[in-house]
């Protein structure tokens, strides 16, 4: 995990399928994702709330917290969806960077997140390790969460 690939937002962009797509270069393998290198290193700042926010538009400032609106409308609506359907929240992650640090958030985010077979990040928007569990998305391209319970 790298400091690069946290979103202002808080967004872990190392567990996104966008990004562990590219990082794969799954479409040489079939899969037709959109790829990302992370809001960071594409220079968009932010996807989530690059276009709606201007101290992030203007770069002055690097994390949402920094905001006195922390956490805005819009952050919370975000946060909601990712609690809700990916088991992450964004403005948990910023909390605990701003308490504790990047180098203690990335060590607890590398362990959270961590594939037990292998050790890579799992992602956050299905919970499969893009590196184990292909044939699963293979069989179902629009995997989530625990389906197999369901």
């Amino acid at each position: 995990m790298e400091e690069n690939l946290i979103a202002p937002c808080g967004m872990n962009c190392s567990l996104c399928v966008a990004y562990q797509m590219k990082k794969g270069d799954l479409k040489k393998q079939g899969f037709n994702r959109k790829y990302c290198p992370g809001c960071i290193p594409r220079g968009e700042n932010c996807t989530h709330m690059g276009d709606q926010c201007e101290l992030l538009k203007n770069g002055r400032v690097r994390f949402c917290y920094e905001c006195s609106d922390f956490p805005c409308k819009r952050l919370k609506g975000l946060d909601k969806r990712y609690r809700t359907k990916y088991h992450m929240s964004m403005i948990e992650n910023l909390k605990a960077i701003q308490k504790n640090g990047m180098t203690a958030f990335l060590k607890s985010e590398k362990e959270r997140w961590a594939c037990p077979k292998c050790g890579e990040p799992i992602c956050c928007h299905n919970g499969l390790c893009l590196q184990c569990d292909l044939d699963i998305l293979r069989t179902n391209k629009r995997y989530r969460w625990n389906e197999e319970e369901i």
